[in-house]
């Protein structure tokens, strides 16, 4: 048969058919489950992704046959109630409750764990009333994820009840050095567990560690405006090892120890239990960290180290060059080009400056020069978290550094004065800025050495013969502290020199 008579004939067909029916066939095909699943690559999945998101949700019907729809999707089950305005979004451990009105508009959502009241979840609402489904999707995967734990339903409600504790212990913490006028930006960089966004419905716990001056300069000139900085969410994870877990919260009445820490009850037999759980810090895209940063982490939480060695045996996951590591993801970060053939020469352009160009000696992979994109930390004891903060905040202070040097432009453009750089990496926590004196054809030498997350050394080295840049010690790791961009410190060097070589 020919493709014209085909299509006369499914025509004719669904001629006389009303068009809802039709509509319901193309809902009912692409819910129908497959003998084998699409992979999400596959022509299929994209062409039920794209009726999807074609298909605008206005009317009762249709917001209905979306979310029956998503939540197939998510390996949910969905069920509408007798009144048809009501949809119930149900596993075996929780339910979300979706209350419409007749003309297909979001009224109330409500969420219930195991065992648990219904409460009210707003951002639910917020994502379904703006027709935001891949935020509510993102939201109902997590939520599964919290039960993917082995174990029956009595267990993974047990799971639940351990990460609520550690979450009330993560709050009391937030609370402990938190003063009436403290702002967020102090609360990043120097609160014990960062800037904390308790848990709402299905967004888990979110931690900001780690903020850039520029970002809090981009926040001060646009007030109101969302400038975030480094972030990790808290949940749990299932694994094959027991850890012990408390199932109720450990900090007593907000009490401090002599360290200034807070106490924490023992891990007693009511307190806790033993499961194949652990809780988790999960980054929203890999952080680069040296393999001294690994082991600290290893030694704070005695469990990255197996997760690490867990990876190598399945995905053959292999320690890199540090730099090279840092310089992928800032390039990932900064644009959106290809990485199979990684660059090492970057220009940058500053105001009121000749252009910059930095060499990027990537170093080996010796093990103090080398490192690995982790996306995740594993822990099990609230008491670890403020550690781990300090350890992260370090290393991406770090990392920002070294992306400062690092743009989406390889090829000078221009015939412009260039200024020339060679960063090369020295320990896990400092390296060398190479480059020209102004003055003198010698080289001249800049080492950086990040002592904290708020603390940086820094040592100017010349020819003895040659002349003075105008730049202690001091003023250099006053600069970098301040901007933390090794181009704007630059230009601070090079400018002052410039009123040395007018003197002389």
């Amino acid at each position: 048969i020919s493709t014209n008579d085909l299509m006369e004939q499914l025509r004719f067909k669904y001629r006389q058919k009303p068009w809802t029916e039709t509509l319901k066939l193309v809902h009912f095909c692409m819910d129908k489950p497959l003998r084998q699943p699409a992979s999400p690559d596959s022509p299929l999945h994209s062409c039920m992704e794209k009726i999807q998101r074609t298909l605008n949700a206005r009317s009762l019907f249709s917001v209905m046959n979306r979310l029956e729809s998503l939540s197939k999707q998510k390996g949910l089950n969905a069920y509408v109630s007798p009144s048809g305005t009501t949809c119930y979004i149900t596993s075996n451990m929780f339910y979300i409750e979706i209350q419409l009105e007749k003309d297909g508009r979001v009224m109330n959502v409500k969420l219930a764990h195991l065992g648990e009241t219904p409460v009210v979840c707003d951002d639910l609402v917020q994502h379904l009333r703006m027709n935001n489904y891949d935020a509510f999707g993102k939201i109902l995967e997590d939520l599964s994820h919290l039960y993917q734990t082995p174990g029956n339903s009595e267990m993974k409600a047990k799971t639940y009840l351990a990460l609520e504790a550690l979450e009330k212990d993560l709050y009391s913490m937030s609370l402990l050095d938190r003063a009436q006028d403290v702002n967020r930006v102090t609360e990043v960089l120097h609160g014990k567990v960062g800037h904390l966004v308790p848990r709402t419905g299905g967004t888990p716990v979110n931690i900001e560690f780690y903020i850039s001056p520029y970002q809090v300069l981009e926040a001060e000139l646009n007030p109101g405006s969302q400038v975030c900085g480094t972030q990790a969410v808290v949940t749990v994870e299932g694994t094959d090892t027991l850890h012990k877990l408390p199932l109720s919260p450990l900090i007593l009445d907000s009490q401090v120890g002599e360290d200034g820490n807070p106490a924490f009850l023992p891990l007693s037999d009511e307190l806790s239990t033993e499961m194949s759980a652990f809780f988790v810090l999960k980054f929203h895209q890999p952080i680069p960290m040296s393999s001294s940063s690994i082991e600290e982490i290893q030694r704070l939480t005695g469990m990255l180290g197996l997760v690490l060695r867990l990876r190598i045996q399945i995905t053959g996951l292999k320690l890199a060059p540090l730099f090279e590591l840092i310089v992928q993801s800032a390039l990932k970060e900064k644009c959106s080009e290809d990485l199979s053939t990684p660059e090492s020469c970057f220009f940058v352009s500053l105001p009121d400056c000749p252009k910059h160009c930095y060499f990027i000696n990537k170093g080996s992979e010796k093990t103090d020069l080398a490192g690995a994109l982790v996306s995740k930390i594993p822990f099990s004891h609230p008491k670890c978290v403020p550690g781990l903060l300090e350890i992260l905040r370090h290393q991406v202070a770090f990392n920002s550094l070294i992306s400062s040097c690092v743009s989406e432009k390889h090829v000078n453009e221009d015939d412009s004065e260039v200024l020339y750089f060679e960063v090369v990496p020295h320990k896990s926590t400092s390296f060398s800025v190479f480059f020209l004196h102004p003055v003198k054809d010698n080289f001249a030498c800049v080492v950086i050495d990040v002592i904290t997350s708020r603390e940086v050394q820094c040592c100017l080295h010349l020819h003895p013969q040659d002349p003075r840049l105008n730049s202690s010690d001091d003023f250099i790791a006053r600069a970098v502290e301040r901007c933390m961009s090794v181009p704007v410190v630059m230009r601070a060097i090079f400018r002052r020199a410039a009123k040395v070589k007018a003197d002389t």
